[in-house]
């Protein structure tokens, strides 16, 4: 038997598509078939199996945990709860991978998968590599067996485990995704007053799409807030992995500078550490990660770029904008979201500031949110060479790590495009609204050049 995959399923970082026309049950299956047979040729026998709150995740489980077993692979399903949940079983169980099946913050239509194997992010040319395998039937064979183990209780726990942190008046936004579940559970083991929003599981997505890196999303959690006079509040995307933070006056703290707060407390007992930030981040934060005598390294956006750039380099702490953020000093350097708000907690003690106060402290800049761009999804990266191709010519200050972020006399401006969606992603930042005026309208300029009608300034 063999099996061909959409070619846009198999993306850089995970598997993701539209289900009914992408993604079927014979995709999942043939993924268990091709990931089982790289772990029994590692020597392994056990992959552990979650899955998030969409409607269609419990019917790519069942086929995924088919595919697996029939290579011989015993697996562990873990159920239903958040994609950190997956990698905390991963973690620390007798295992030797992990999938999580997940359609992150994508539509309501879409789903996909995460993996993990040997504690480390399974992603790029391993994930081609699962498609090659399964185009040729080159599977191995075999009867696994099905263990079914309860881990939200555990999880909870570890979460808390050491928690040393102040009683703080906190809401929280699940958006009725797969994280619901266990923040009810985790407000019952800190400290302080909890008020909690859309905690309930459901695929439908009633209330908001659960996207916290989007304002819009964000809405309710910003009403709760003042409303209630709480100190901050926190949202989690559908599968939990990204969190979403608003100050006690309502204002968004984007993911890259959380990432500036948490370094503040990491570089205070790591001296000289490495901080890892994707390319979408504002410069103030890599400034203020030197300021504070820390190491800043650029890398690629996506959460398996980043862990595994923290693992190469030895970084205890990295970040990307859209709100993953990766502690690896006392806990296991993937991202999780609802840790990352533990963490939060734990800074307000630590720094001895709440969390508006800190955010009164950022500095100020005209930096531009993500600028999404729909384009087709076979053009979106030959757009981007295309730019690239024009910004060498022209000799212009580029990195090229992850698309196009340049520098120029106004500030930085970067192009790149969606791993996981069918878009290019822009931002730009300067010192003042004249100068990233400037900076939009050379974006502009490239996109026209290379065809796109789409722009990141609106038309007058």
């Amino acid at each position: 038997m063999t099996h061909r995959f959409d070619p846009t399923l198999l993306r850089d970082y995970d598997l993701r598509g539209t289900v009914g026309e992408t993604l079927h049950a014979a995709d999942a299956r043939a993924l268990g078939r091709s990931f089982g047979t790289v772990i029994a040729r590692a020597d392994g026998n056990r992959v552990a199996v979650g899955y998030d709150g969409r409607l269609s995740s419990p019917m790519l489980e069942s086929a995924l945990v088919e595919g697996l077993t029939e290579s011989g692979i015993d697996v562990v399903r873990i159920g239903l709860g958040p994609t950190p949940m997956l990698y905390h079983a991963e973690a620390t169980g007798n295992v030797d991978g992990g999938i999580e099946i997940t359609g992150s913050h994508n539509p309501a239509d879409q789903n996909g998968f995460k993996l993990v194997k040997d504690h480390a992010p399974f992603f790029g040319a391993d994930i081609r590599r699962l498609g090659a395998m399964a185009a040729s039937g080159d599977w191995e064979s075999g009867t696994g067996r099905i263990e079914t183990v309860a881990m939200t209780d555990a999880y909870a726990a570890r979460l808390v485990q050491g928690f040393d942190g102040p009683a703080c008046r906190i809401g929280w936004d699940a958006g009725n995704g797969a994280a619901g579940p266990v923040v009810e559970k985790l407000v019952q083991l800190l400290p302080g007053e909890h008020h909690l929003l859309f905690t309930e599981v459901d695929g439908h997505f009633p209330h908001h799409h659960p996207d916290p890196s989007e304002e819009r999303n964000l809405a309710d959690l910003r009403g709760l807030v003042l409303e209630k006079q709480l100190d901050f509040g926190v949202a989690f995307d559908g599968d939990g992995d990204r969190i979403g933070v608003v100050d006690g006056r309502g204002r968004v703290i984007a993911g890259d500078q959380l990432l500036g707060l948490f370094a503040q407390d990491v570089l205070k007992n790591r001296p000289g550490a490495t901080v890892v930030a994707d390319v979408k981040t504002s410069q103030r934060i890599f400034d203020a990660i030197a300021g504070l005598g820390g190491q800043p390294d650029m890398w690629k956006a996506g959460h398996s770029h980043i862990k595994s750039r923290m693992k190469q380099i030895g970084s205890v702490l990295g970040g990307e904008t859209t709100g993953h953020l990766f502690f690896a000093d006392d806990y296991y350097g993937f991202d999780d979201g609802l840790y990352a708000a533990v963490r939060l907690i734990r800074l307000v003690g630590t720094l001895g500031q709440g969390v508006t106060a800190l955010r009164d402290a950022m500095p100020e800049s005209a930096i531009t949110p993500e600028l999404r761009l729909p384009v087709p999804e076979t053009r979106k990266f030959a757009v981007v060479e295309d730019v690239l191709a024009r910004l060498r010519m022209m000799g212009a200050d580029v990195c090229a790590i992850d698309g196009a972020r340049v520098r120029t006399a106004d500030g930085w401006w970067l192009l790149r495009a969606s791993n996981t969606q069918a878009e290019l992603v822009a931002r730009a930042e300067a010192s003042d609204e004249a100068g990233l005026a400037r900076l939009l309208a050379h974006i502009d300029s490239h996109l026209a050049d290379s065809g796109i009608e789409s722009r990141v300034t609106p038309r007058k």
